[in-house]
């Protein structure tokens, strides 16, 4: 079986550390792990008056959840938070109330900064809204990287030997993670 895995990413900025970083852990998917970005720049400002007629982007990005057998978020920290973006996206999908594409998705949170915490307080935050929304978070190991100069090779690759195995084995746990849920799931079935 191949799990699918939606990556959202936090930030639209096209030099996006945490995109590059999101870029890295594709190529680092344990095997039978397909990491696909999903678009969040293109939702609408959620608003529930939408809630009976979502736009196409909404069910766009509802739909790629539905598929998917887990979630990986990449945030920055924007102000000791998440950015009103992926706020935007889960608010999205998560409508209307009892038709949430997150409930019951393995949930991962990774990110990385240029400042020494990392993205700490915005994955908290993060988690926080996760518990909300029915998604089994994994809580250990907690990845906040530091960006420093360097650390994406020219082909986008993590290029510390140290950071590189941190990563994989992050990335080992989850899929270990997802693949336990799923199994959860298949066994209420």
């Amino acid at each position: 079986m191949t799990y699918r895995i939606a990556v959202v990413v936090g930030s639209l900025r096209r030099e996006s550390f945490n995109r590059q970083l999101a870029d890295a852990l594709v190529k680092l998917a344990p095997p039978g792990f397909e990491l696909v970005p999903s678009r969040i720049d293109d939702l609408p400002l959620y608003n529930q008056d939408d809630d009976k007629n979502q736009a196409a982007p909404v069910l766009r990005l509802k739909g790629e959840l539905t598929a998917a057998q887990g979630v990986l978020f990449v945030t920055p920290e924007y102000n000791r938070s998440i950015p009103g973006v992926l706020k935007n996206a889960i608010d999205n999908a998560s409508r209307p109330y009892g038709q949430s594409a997150w409930a019951g998705k393995p949930a991962g949170v990774i990110g990385i900064s240029v400042g020494a915490i990392g993205t700490a307080l915005a994955q908290q935050h993060l988690r926080n809204i996760l518990a909300y929304l029915d998604m089994p978070t994994l809580g250990q190991p907690e990845v906040f990287l530091q960006n420093k100069h360097g650390l994406f090779g020219p082909d986008g690759s993590i290029t510390a030997d140290d950071t590189k195995q941190f990563v994989q084995k992050y990335l080992e746990t989850y899929a270990a993670w997802v693949k336990h849920h799923a199994d959860r799931v298949a066994n209420r079935s």
